[in-house]
Order: structure tokens, then C-alpha cells, then sequence
């Protein structure tokens, strides 16, 4: 009798898919209540900080350049009250393999693929993800296939996607294109289980384990060349593995002071899901549409139990809006002569006004930078934008109505990022780990606590306004 893939079927079955293509039994992590060893399943299932470094050097992967953006700085002193402004700096993450730092990742994931002898490793992503790991798949001899998440249903691709889809091919990767909505989950499920192939997810523990090493980079690069840590790394925030690998890589080189900053593209009322408001954005990742659902409700991703768990590691939530990305983008390059694409821009921009805060001895590190091509270029994305019958000018990009205009700052006054209120997302994170709890046990306070960074008060007050009950 044939397999029934039918949709319904192939979900039915989907923990045993995750389980024959991961190589982890995630069952073995969990505790009685709501939560789960997260740091057992890091240790037991990942590798140690020396093998990632051996692992990613192979192939050519990190030791990337740190770079001072002194144009930039002395510009943003021109905005800062007297004494402020600190030092921007960016980690070139572009100068990895494939273009950003999501090879990390990927190094750790195709290597662990070869290592337990599948003949090939499948990506669910729309971004840089997949070429990363279409780029280590080639240099390990593995098949390689990617799905993206890439049309609506007229069939029309935002250009930042279709030219992460070239890149994925450049590297010999097979590139499957869904529409969007539930169709993304159920054609990667399915080739899981008709291939075979190993599921090079961005959240298992070795996938966010290799970002450690970029943290970890961050700490001896600037006690080498500064003679101490940086006082805060900001870092563009979507399922929240850049974040959350950045910061354990920074703990364990004992740089303990340096504050995490997140940054998202503001797209608030904008449902990625949504067929018609798909390509009302301009941004495909590090946006609120990602940021804030993957923050408060981290397990919504392709495994059982993500290893990305940014409110564990977060101090501070920013948001800049798609018109001061864009204007950022362009300053990077007419200033400090360097060509990037959105992504680690969107932290720039959020550094941009967050340095203007900070004391002029003080440095700021924006922890990654990506590639650019044609369909990540400013123009593109500007020129589909106003296809779409966005409007774009200059003005108060507070102003801004997110999927009918785009407004660039006419002044750099008003390039300011908005604080997110961190005890709302927590809130949302308790509500959502605890929504399936009649009873709460003092290992899952224990568990919440650390989950969102907060006091036993906030956690027990939250808990008590839900009516669930302590044993």
C-alpha cells in the first residue's frame, strides 16, 4: 500500500520525520511540566567551542574582519548631546563563504549531516540560510535542496528572495519556490521523509552553536585591539538564533557586561502569512513579523524544541522602520565605502541612534553584515515597493503606515529607534509556555525565570493573573 502525503498524513507524522531527520530524540530533554533541559540538550547534542572553531575553519568559515565605522560615528556625534556618541563598529560577516554569518550555522549542520552518513541535507528558508548551506554542501559533497517560501498567489517573488534563490543554484542547490502560508511546512516535511535527507534546521543545537563562535570572536578581537569588551552588541533580530548564539559565544569568553541589543524592522500589522500583505513588505527577515513571535513562542519553529531562545539573552528590544534601513544602507556605502545588504543594516540603523545615547568612550558593535546583489540592492526593493503601489518619500518615517508607504528620513534627527516594552514580551512568553498548564510546578518557575530573563516576582505575578494555580 502506497504512503498517504496527504497533508493532514504527512503533519500527522511529523515527529517522527523530525526525529529520523535531525538525529535527535528531543523527547529524552523534556521535564514533567512545561519546560526542558536546554542546556543538556546544548551539551549533548552540539559541540564544544573548539570543535565548532576546527569544524567552521575547515571551509573557510569565520575570523572575520572588525571594523571601526568612523564616518559614521562622527556623524551620529553631530545628533548626540555633548560627551555622547559611541564608537560604531560592524563584524564583516559578509566575508564568510557565502555571505553572512548564517554560514556559522551551516558549517556545523552539513558537517554533522556527513558525520552521521546522510547523503544529503534539506533547508526550509527564503533567506541567507540556505545558501550557506548550499554553499557547505557543495565543499562536503552533499545534495543539497532548499524550499522557499516565495510567491504569493499570483505568482510574483519579491527580487531579495528570487536573488537568494540564484545563490542557492550558483552552489549547485535545488530550489523548490511555495506560496505562502501553511504550503512552506508540508513540502519540506515531505521531502524529509521521500529523501531521506538530514534536516539542516536553523534551530537545532548544533546550528545555533555555531554562531557561538562569532561571540566568541566579538570578545578576542576587541580585547586585542581595544584592550577590553564592547559595551553593547546589537544584533538584527528575527527567530532569534543570530541573537542567542552571539550572546552564549560572548558568555563564554567571559564577556558577561557587554548588554544584547536586538533590532527589528518595524512591520507591525503586517501578517506573514497573509497572501495579500506578503509582498506589501519590503523586508523578508529581521522584522517584527519574525521578531516578536519567535521571542515570545520560540518552539513555533521546524523542530521540537528550539535551540534559538533570544528573551533568554536579550536586554533591550529596538525598532527602526524600512525607510531608515534603507537611508542606512546608503550612507554605509557613500561613507565608509562598503556595499551591504538589509539585513545587518538594520541593526546599523538601530546603532546609529541608539550610540547617540551612549558615552562618547563607549563602542557599540553591529555583530553581523551580509551580501549584496541585484535583488537585495536598495533600487530593487524600492522599484517593487512602488509596483506594489507603495508610496515612497521623504519625511517622518514615525509617520510611516507599514504596507502603503515608505518613508525615508528627510532629516537624520529623526532616525530614531523605538523601544519595545521587554515586559510585555515576557508576559506573552509566560501566556504562551503556560497556556497548556493546569497546575505549575516550582521547576517550571525555575524554568520561567530563566526563560525570560526575570525576578521569581515577575514570574509568579504573571502566572497568578493567568488564574493557574501553583502545586
Amino acid at each position: 500500500m502506497s504512503k498517504d502525503f496527504s497533508y493532514e498524513a504527512v503533519m500527522s507524522r511529523k515527529p517522527q520525520i523530525m526525529k529520523d531527520s535531525v538525529g535527535i530524540d528531543y523527547a529524552t530533554f523534556e521535564a514533567e511540566g512545561i519546560g526542558f533541559d536546554y542546556e543538556r540538550m546544548m551539551k549533548e547534542t552540539g559541540y564544544t567551542l573548539a570543535e565548532m572553531q576546527e569544524i567552521q575553519g575547515q571551509t573557510g568559515v569565520g575570523n572575520t574582519p572588525l571594523l571601526e565605522m568612523k564616518n559614521l560615528t562622527e556623524l551620529a556625534r553631530k545628533y548626540a548631546p555633548k560627551g555622547k556618541g559611541a564608537r560604531i563598529f560592524i563584524k564583516d560577516e559578509a566575508s564568510n563563504p557565502s555571505g553572512s554569518f548564517k554560514a556559522r550555522r551551516a558549517a556545523n549542520a552539513v558537517y554533522h549531516a556527513k558525520k552521521l552518513g546522510y547523503k544529503g541535507v534539506i533547508a526550509a528558508t527564503s533567506g541567507n540560510y540556505g545558501a550557506a548551506v548550499a554553499s557547505q554542501a557543495a565543499m562536503h559533497g552533499l545534495k543539497c535542496i532548499v524550499v522557499q517560501e516565495c510567491y504569493d498567489s499570483r505568482y510574483v517573488g519579491q527580487p531579495e528572495i528570487i536573488e537568494k534563490a540564484r545563490k542557492c543554484e550558483a552552489y549547485g542547490a535545488e530550489v523548490i519556490q511555495t506560496s505562502v502560508g501553511p504550503e512552506l511546512f508540508y513540502v519540506f516535511l515531505k521531502l524529509l521523509e521521500e529523501t531521506g535527507y538530514f534536516n539542516a534546521s536553523l534551530y537545532t543545537p548544533f546550528g545555533i552553536a555555531g554562531v557561538e563562535t562569532l561571540g566568541y570572536e566579538i570578545a578576542m578581537q576587541f580585547r586585542e585591539r581595544e584592550g577590553r569588551d564592547p559595551d553593547a552588541v546589537i544584533c538584527t533580530n528575527a527567530g532569534g538564533g543570530n541573537l542567542t548564539g552571539t550572546a552564549r559565544g560572548l558568555i563564554k569568553a567571559g564577556a558577561e557586561n557587554t548588554k544584547i541589543i536586538a533590532a527589528s524592522v518595524d512591520l507591525t500589522g503586517l501578517h506573514m502569512a497573509s497572501d495579500e500583505q506578503f509582498n506589501r513588505k519590503s523586508f523578508t527577515t529581521g522584522h517584527t513579523g519574525f521578531g516578536m513571535p519567535f521571542a515570545t513562542n520560540p518552539d513555533r519553529s521546524d523542530v521540537p524544541r528550539s535551540a534559538a531562545r533570544a528573551l533568554r539573552y536579550m536586554d533591550r528590544y529596538v525598532l527602526v522602520n524600512q525607510g531608515e534601513v534603507f537611508l542606512m544602507t546608503e550612507l554605509l556605502a557613500q561613507m565608509e565605502g562598503l556595499e551591504r545588504g538589509p539585513a545587518g543594516n538594520t541593526a546599523l540603523a538601530a546603532a546609529f541612534s541608539v550610540a547617540q545615547d551612549m558615552n562618547e568612550d563607549e563602542i557599540i558593535l553591529v555583530q553581523e553584515t551580509e551580501y549584496t546583489g541585484a535583488g537585495k540592492h536598495i533600487n530593487a526593493q524600492l522599484t517593487f515597493a512602488r509596483k506594489n503601489g507603495i508610496e515612497i518619500f521623504f519625511g517622518d518615517p514615525r509617520k510611516e503606515e507599514k504596507g502603503k508607504n515608505i518613508i525615508l528620513p528627510e532629516d537624520l534627527s529623526l532616525l530614531k529607534a523605538q523601544e519595545v516594552d521587554m515586559e510585555k514580551l515576557r508576559k506573552s512568553l509566560i501566556k504562551n509556555a503556560a497556556s497548556k498548564a493546569d497546575i505549575i510546578t516550582e521547576e517550571d518557575i525555575q524554568y520561567l525565570m530563566v526563560e525570560t530573563k526575570a525576578s521569581r516576582e515577575f514570574v509568579e505575578k504573571q502566572l497568578e493573573n493567568l488564574g493557574i494555580n501553583r502545586q
